[in-house]
């Protein structure tokens, strides 16, 4: 019988129960002080899981206080909700939170939501959190995680955090979420007046479908006019390439890649101040080019594959922080084309296997807000299947699962284009390019990835002012 009771006591102080924690910064680098304030749980013995997006909103009760950012996490912890608490309080005071008023500014604010099914109250905690359920900036990214649980104190209730999320009155203003790209750009994906970004493809290849040689690696005075020229025409991202990744190409390993890319973003971050408040984003789909490209000072890894291709790069992006952007292919390169096959239908296949690939960059350690989406025009994708995507790209912003995410959309000079114009010359799609940008801004896009920056943001700014409306004026 003592055996029995400590061999009992000893897997009740194991079991791992599951939590979720608000996160809450409006001080300082607020998205730097959520992600530190993760680290940190992850150091306690609280194993963060999974995160939503973050969210911009304004303050409450002491409104003479900057915005922000909010969001939440699922934790696994063998803590008791007791020692949960004390663990959480003890990182926000390690990080530097002074409580000088109450609901007042603070650099973090982590509070219990949830602890598994389990109902109880005390002076210091009360869990289910008593007002989650009437407070958007809660609620919205704690849906985003669980949509179709309820909330444990109304077992028998027949809402779903969803639910209760769709019944609250709208916001204001509304919440926007914020994805950081760089520590001077981040995308507001939900701001029906959001500005549509646009990224300059840079490729140093020499074999690219559209522009190949253009680019020299290794003249970097070139390099220095281009990176100018691209951000002076309205850039507010630049692609790096080192490697074609057109149906077809051919690898060529990832030394050629780094030896082409890495000195390039070396100078550019160190010898074109204009660049300074410009993301760089390295357009691989090989870990080890990642990390490489990003200590030189790239922002966001852009993988075609979504991590398929390379089994490191979805833990080298998590481990070293950056943004990364989650494409739709199949198979290689060289096998893409032949697997353009969607039975049940291009978006509801293309949103599933999406879906699939945000699923393993959280199992990976990614942040939520660290993802970006792209279908993948092009990219095991017949002329149907691309002409839909952009047709219907809303129906795959509101895919479950990928609500409130950023996308991108990357039409620049594509086959289809040529297909449908009869313009076999790439560089001569200009128009064909601009009508499939505003399109993809019509249906919602954040980020277009172009060749002929200085076209297309004439028709992004123009589609901007066309579509980014404000419904609530």
């Amino acid at each position: 019988m003592h055996l029995g009771t400590n061999m009992d006591t000893c897997q009740e102080i194991s079991a791992v129960h599951r939590a979720f924690i608000a996160l809450g910064s409006n001080v300082g680098n607020r998205v730097e002080m959520i992600e530190k304030a993760c680290l940190e749980m992850d150091r306690a013995n609280i194993k963060v899981k999974r995160t939503s997006s973050l969210f911009e909103t304004a303050p409450m009760y002491v409104l003479d206080q900057a915005p922000f950012m909010n969001g939440v996490c699922e934790v696994e912890t063998t803590l008791a909700p007791m020692e949960l608490l004390d663990a959480l309080q003890a990182i926000e005071i390690s990080l530097g939170r002074k409580k000088l008023i109450d609901k007042g500014p603070r650099s973090i604010d982590l509070d219990i939501l949830l602890y598994g099914r389990d109902v109880f109250s005390n002076d210091r905690l009360t869990v289910p959190h008593k007002l989650m359920l009437e407070r958007d900036f809660v609620l919205r990214p704690l849906s985003q995680l669980i949509p179709h649980e309820r909330p444990p104190q109304l077992e028998k209730a027949p809402r779903t955090f969803s639910e209760y999320m769709k019944a609250l009155p709208p916001p204001n203003p509304v919440p926007v979420t914020n994805t950081p790209v760089s520590s001077a750009l981040s995308l507001h994906a939900t701001n029906p007046t959001r500005p549509t970004h646009v990224m300059a493809i840079l490729n140093l290849t020499p074999d690219s479908f559209s522009d190949g040689g253009k680019h020299s690696a290794s003249d970097m005075g070139y390099i220095t006019e281009t990176v100018r020229s691209l951000i002076a025409n309205g850039a507010t991202i630049i692609d790096i390439g080192g490697e074609s990744t057109r149906p077809g190409s051919t690898p060529v390993g990832a030394d050629e890649e780094i030896a082409r890319v890495v000195p390039a973003i070396k100078h550019i971050r160190t010898n074109v101040p204009e660049a300074a408040k410009i993301a760089i984003s390295i357009d691989t789909y090989r870990a080890s080019v990642a990390e490489a490209a990003c200590a030189a000072g790239a922002d966001i890894i852009n993988d075609i594959s979504a991590g398929t291709l390379d089994p490191d790069m979805l833990p080298t992006a998590a481990r070293i922080g950056k943004s990364i952007i989650l494409m739709h292919t199949r198979g290689t390169p060289q096998t893409m084309t032949k697997l353009a096959d969607y039975p049940t239908g291009v978006i509801p296949e293309v949103g599933a296997e999406l879906h699939a690939r945000v699923a393993a960059a959280e199992d990976a350690g990614i942040r939520r807000w660290r993802i970006i989406l792209d279908p993948g025009l092009g990219f095991a994708k017949s002329q149907p299947h691309d002409l839909t995507i952009l047709h219907d790209l809303p129906l795959l912003r509101a895919f479950e699962g990928l609500t409130d995410l950023p996308w991108l959309m990357g039409p620049s000079r594509k086959r289809f284009i040529g297909h449908l114009t009869g313009v076999k010359t790439p560089r001569e799609r200009v128009w064909g390019t601009a009508a499939t940008v505003s399109a993809s801004i019509a249906g919602g896009a954040d980020i277009v990835r172009v060749h002929d920056v200085q076209e297309m943001w004439q028709v992004a700014k123009v589609a901007d002012a066309i579509y980014r409306v404000d419904e609530n004026i």
